[in-house]
């Protein structure tokens, strides 16, 4: 193909393109969403300026290494002691477990009244008592 046969293809293309797109702006619902688009325009630039300022700070915030140390110790800090006391309480309910397996008297009047003087016992009543009693209210309004 010569560079003249070239050149007038590419301007017949253009030209089609340039017909699909003044077809396209013809149609009724096109034009109606233009005149919304060119009415919000200044909202528009607005929302895109703060939306591009929220992602300025984020991206500046998600590259910075001493913000992503900071949040990395924070988090620590604030996730060590709680899986301390869930690595405590396991621990306990493991060894708890394996003492029951090796122990097999049984547990009498005298060894209950005995164990309702433990301060953990003591502890775990209230706390049951309490959560009966808030479940007994919570029923008690949903009647």
């Amino acid at each position: 193909m010569s560079e003249n046969q070239q050149e007038v293809a590419a301007i017949q293309e253009a030209t089609t393109e340039s017909r699909d797109v003044l077809d396209q702006l013809m149609k009724p619902e096109v034009q109606q969403s233009l005149t919304v688009l060119v009415e919000n325009l200044p909202k528009l630039t607005e929302m895109v300026t703060v939306m591009t300022g929220a992602y300025d700070v984020a991206r500046s915030l998600a590259t910075d290494p001493v913000f992503i140390g900071d949040m990395k110790n924070s988090m620590t800090e604030f996730v060590k002691p709680v899986t301390e006391s869930a690595k405590g309480i396991a621990s306990a309910a493991i060894e708890a477990g394996d003492r029951v397996q090796t122990e097999s008297g049984t547990i009498g009047l005298f060894g209950l009244l005995k164990m309702l003087k433990d301060p953990n016992v003591q502890k775990g009543l209230r706390f049951a008592s309490a959560f009966l009693d808030i479940m007994n209210e919570r029923q008690a309004q949903n009647k």
